[in-house]
């Protein structure tokens, strides 16, 4: 988790409002999840399309279509997987600068950043950390009762991201009310 790395407040359990964004050169796939208890459905999802253009007018791009989602959205919480690694050195530069523009808008706008790791969100919706693509929309459409509603791939992932933190939310509100702490890390 980044930012701050807390849990969000919410005055009287008001519905959560979760951003999850898929960076990408190219494409940056976000969905918008409305978490009320332990039930979650989506609101709004899609992917912020760049273009062919020079990387920096790109990015350009990205921060601007990211504000302007944050404006008309509101979220309370964004969420992103964190880095993984890639076969190829270059492309994982470009992806980092993505997520840059990305973690930066986000700060700016004051919004709370956490980011699991790809086989935890896999893991979170489909149960299994070896998920496919095809897996994990199957079970984000499942959990979020969207049916035949057309997904692409980028939109499915921010979902699945956003999937993996109001069930991580729920999950560590469990352990709380059961009263298990998590054990200090070892690690400063």
């Amino acid at each position: 988790m980044t930012a701050a790395a807390k849990t969000p407040s919410r005055p009287g359990r008001r519905p959560l409002r979760v951003l999850g964004l898929d960076p990408g050169s190219r494409h940056t796939g976000y969905g918008l999840v409305l978490r009320e208890g332990s039930r979650m459905r989506a609101l709004r999802h899609g992917r912020l399309s760049l273009g062919d253009g020079p990387l920096p007018a790109r990015l350009a791009i990205l921060a601007d279509g990211l504000r302007a989602l944050i404006e008309a959205e509101q979220p309370d919480v964004a969420v992103l997987e964190s880095l993984f690694r890639g076969v190829n050195a270059r492309s994982l530069i470009v992806l980092a600068q993505a997520r840059g523009v990305l973690l930066a808008t986000l700060a700016l706008a004051e919004i709370e950043i956490h980011e699991y790791a790809p086989a935890e969100v896999k893991t979170a919706v489909t149960g299994s950390g070896r998920a496919d693509k095809r897996q994990v929309e199957r079970m984000v459409r499942l959990i979020l009762g969207l049916g035949d509603v057309e997904l692409s791939a980028d939109a499915s992932d921010a979902l699945g991201v956003a999937i993996c933190f109001g069930q991580r939310l729920r999950v560590d509100g469990l352990s709380r009310a059961a009263g298990v702490t998590k054990r200090p890390s070892r690690l400063p």
